[in-house]
């Protein structure tokens, strides 16, 4: 009687195991669904929703690092038309982004509008040195006038440099060159990003998700328009994708990330590099393929963005987005720093480029269930042309990085990825330990089973 209580307490227990097994293996499922549902919930933007909070609010400061290219030999390359040699100064390290998103409204399309608040606020102890330190660089108004006026006036424009005590070179303070400064012969305030503190980015309108969850912030329009009027090609004038801080969850490594940057004036991909760890949290790595910037002849979507066949050797130099039509008609061109994946010839004519895919490269980090950008670097180079082929470095780095604070990141781990791993772990102890009961049962039942056999016989 005993043996057979202990057989059927066995077979119980096996029974018992193979139920929690399966409950487990059906919580897979049901947990990827549970998961699903949660995550894409979560992921809309509208009051209540993690995505949301993150959106709306400004918990993660973004910063600007700019480098410049400190000239070494002004008067040789007026004088005698040397090749500038230049040695890198910085970094000078500004907080851009720390203002909430203003002027939010949602609209009845499932769409949501907004303007980014700039501002800019300098961080010594990120800094090499403060605001006031001096840098010899292009004279922004003469090298401006020189490339935009036809050579016949240059006598003339010459005369007013004179009388102005200007020159193509000037000693200026990284915040005069960066916000501005009165210049003599424009009589106006000029700089790099002047005006900027008080003036605002967009207005944007992005889709919220509600409706179709894959679009979440994908920019529906910028500055009320579906598309850009930079160009004048339907190809290189759409805007595609979020503004990089954030995509549909649930990435696909093996589909490309779209995002429109209103600092380049262009929308831009990003694939998949790696997989990396982030303060305990694991995320893909998307950087810019080096298509990006190609000449049109070895990337012939790019033949919309030739703007000037002079400057850009018909067309076939590589590496430099002239945005004069979105930057009041200066000689402005857009590089990666010192002239990364840029044609050889723009490192031969200014001395001191060293270009490194490590440092000078703009990558994003994204957590790839919820689709949000945790930490990215955007780094260009902002170049102007004078003469009629000839680039001068003016701010040779423009740094832009975000990352999360170790605050934020226990947040984000306790508020959603713990819940996920909870019930990862959950499903893989039931069926771990079911399947552990059910062996140990069954085999314990066939042991007492023989040996009651052998007992009998």
């Amino acid at each position: 009687m005993g043996c057979f209580s202990i057989k059927c307490g066995l077979l119980a227990g096996s029974v018992f195991g193979a139920v929690i097994a399966i409950l487990g293996g059906i919580l897979i499922p049901v947990g990827d669904m549970i998961i699903e549902r949660t995550v894409k919930k979560e992921a809309v933007i509208e009051p209540g929703t993690t995505a949301y909070d993150n959106w709306a609010a400004s918990e993660i400061a973004i910063y600007r690092q700019f480098w410049f290219f400190d000239v070494k030999n002004p008067q040789q390359v007026v004088q005698e038309g040397a090749f500038p040699e230049v040695q890198e100064k910085g970094p000078y390290t500004y907080k851009t982004r720390y203002l909430p998103k203003a002027n939010v409204t949602f609209n009845p399309n499932n769409t949501a509008s907004f303007v980014l608040p700039l501002g800019a606020i300098f961080e010594p102890s990120m800094s090499v040195g403060p605001e006031e330190d001096t840098v010899t660089s292009l004279n922004l108004a003469v090298a401006g006038a020189y490339s935009l006026l036809p050579p016949a006036s240059h006598i003339l424009l010459d005369m007013v440099i004179n009388s102005t005590n200007s020159s193509l070179f000037q000693h200026r303070t990284v915040k005069e060159l960066l916000w501005g400064y009165h210049d003599p012969i424009l009589k106006d305030t000029i700089g790099l990003f002047s005006p900027y503190n008080g003036t605002t980015d967009g207005p944007y309108n992005v889709f919220t998700g509600k409706d179709d969850i894959s679009k979440v912030s994908v920019i529906d329009r910028w500055r009320g328009e579906t598309k850009l009027s930079f160009w004048n090609d339907t190809y290189c004038d759409m805007i595609n994708g979020t503004d990089g801080s954030s995509f549909a969850p649930f990435v696909d490594k093996d589909v490309p990330l779209y995002f429109f940057s209103s600092d380049i004036c262009r929308s831009v991909s990003a694939s998949y590099e790696k997989t990396m760890n982030l303060k305990g949290i694991e995320v893909y790595r998307y950087s810019l393929l080096p298509s990006t910037l190609a000449s049109p002849v070895d990337n012939p979507d790019n033949k919309c963005f030739c703007r000037n066949y002079e400057t850009t050797k018909n067309c076939t130099l590589a590496g430099a987005l002239d945005i004069s039509s979105c930057s009041d008609g200066r000689p402005i061109f857009i590089s990666l720093p010192h002239f990364l994946q840029g044609s050889e010839y723009l490192r031969e004519v200014v001395l001191g480029l060293h270009p490194d895919e490590e440092h000078h490269k703009t990558f994003l980090d994204v957590e790839p269930i919820t689709g949000f950008t945790l930490n990215f670097a955007k780094r260009i180079q902002v170049n102007m042309m004078y003469g009629p082929s000839f680039f001068h470095i003016l701010c040779p780095l423009c740094n832009q990085t975000a990352t999360l604070d170790d605050k934020t990141a226990d947040m984000f781990k306790r508020e959603l990825l713990s819940r996920i791993d909870m019930l990862e772990i959950v499903q893989q102890v039931l069926l771990i330990a079911g399947v552990i009961i059910f062996c140990v049962c069954l085999i314990a039942f066939f042991c007492v089973r023989r040996k009651s056999k052998a007992n009998l016989g």
